[in-house]
């Protein structure tokens, strides 16, 4: 059945990846995200958004969520994981980042601008605030004793969010 215009093939690719919850692994999952995208010819600054929120919610992830200190946990043989996992869908790249610490009592107070559980490590309570700056939609999943997951979208291009049929 010809409509006049031509179907536009859906495109979807996805990865996932687990890591030691360490500080030199920050950079990694930066630039793994970054790499993953680039079949989408982002912009410079698409990158760099993307980049800075998948740090904030990484760091996030060893600093609050397993109380590490950047140390990776207390047991040497079995480091607590950060996991990420990433899909595009078209011109939309969704990242969720995932622990299985100790989790947040209360989000809304914890995604507050300034808030930080961690002033000792001079931790500037913008973590939040910079994923939801930099990404299209946030969504922080967290219970207490369960640990936290963020989903972020990017949305790339110039093409609109919605479809219009021709």
């Amino acid at each position: 059945m010809e409509t006049g215009h031509k179907m536009r093939k859906k495109t979807r690719n996805e990865m996932s990846m687990s890591f030691d919850a360490v500080s030199v692994n920050e950079a990694f999952a930066r630039v793994a995200v970054a790499a993953f995208v680039t079949p989408l010819n982002p912009t410079l600054e698409e990158v760099s958004d993307i980049k800075t929120a998948v740090s904030e919610a990484v760091t996030n992830a060893i600093i609050h969520g397993y109380d590490s200190e950047y140390e990776g946990g207390t047991q040497p043989e079995k480091r607590d994981q950060v996991y990420l996992h990433c899909i595009i869908e078209e011109d939309v790249l969704q990242v969720e980042i995932r622990d299985t610490g100790k989790g947040i009592e209360d989000i809304e107070q914890a995604m507050e601008p300034l808030f930080t559980t961690k002033p000792e490590m001079d931790r500037s309570g913008m973590g939040f605030a910079f994923m939801e700056a930099f990404m299209d939609d946030l969504e922080v999943l967290s219970e207490p004793g369960c640990g936290t997951t963020v989903l972020m979208k990017k949305k790339l291009g110039t093409t609109p969010w919605i479809r219009q049929e021709e």
